[in-house]
């Protein structure tokens, strides 16, 4: 999952914060957080490995694979996300993306260097919101190309994520209840 789903399965605002983190930190840093940021690192763990586990998203990746190979679990990634702001309404989508970056800036002094300036930009162009447009999705899948050491930055994936939104569609709506359910099961635990 990307970006949105991350922020969109926490139960609290620390966990926001510890979703972001758990990109950004090396793992023996981890334990130096407090308790309710550590549990959105763990729960960022635990849906990346539910995530790669379902066979929906396994099946979701073999429409990008043939053009990205190794990465099209990152293309898959995005995607849902696209699928998930669509699933909200825009009051819905707005409201927590708002609070993703207040909670944020809230906690920018414990934030990695590299987190902050991806939260400047992230702040400025709304991505969590924009991921809710065809636009959004296109930049978001350009930024992966862009990042992507082994890919071609001109690689039709956009096209390719059209061509098969339907498709997509289908997997993220059967998959992400499942999510949903799982990172529910996981904060019981805390």
């Amino acid at each position: 999952m990307n970006y949105l789903a991350h922020s969109f399965l926490t139960f609290s605002d620390e966990q926001i914060v510890g979703q972001f983190l758990e990109d950004f930190i090396p793992n023996r840093d981890r334990f130096s957080y407090p308790e309710k940021i550590q549990q959105g690192i763990t729960l960022h763990r635990e849906i990346d490995t539910f995530t790669d586990a379902h066979p929906e998203l396994r099946e979701a990746k073999k429409i990008f694979s043939p053009l990205v190979r190794l990465y099209a679990g990152a293309f898959v990634d995005v995607s849902m996300d696209y699928f998930l702001a669509n699933s909200l309404s825009d009051q819905e989508l707005k409201s927590h993306a708002e609070r993703v970056y207040r909670v944020l800036r809230k906690n920018e002094k414990i934030l990695p260097e590299r987190l902050v300036r991806m939260l400047n930009g992230m702040e400025k162009d709304n991505w969590l919101y924009n991921y809710k447009k065809d636009w959004g999705i296109k930049y978001s899948i350009q930024n992966v190309l862009n990042k992507a050491k082994y890919l071609e930055k001109d690689l039709e994936v956009f096209e390719l994520f059209m061509n098969n939104k339907m498709q997509l569609q289908k997997h993220f709506d059967a998959f992400f209840p499942e999510l949903l359910a799982h990172s529910k099961r996981i904060n019981a635990t805390f």
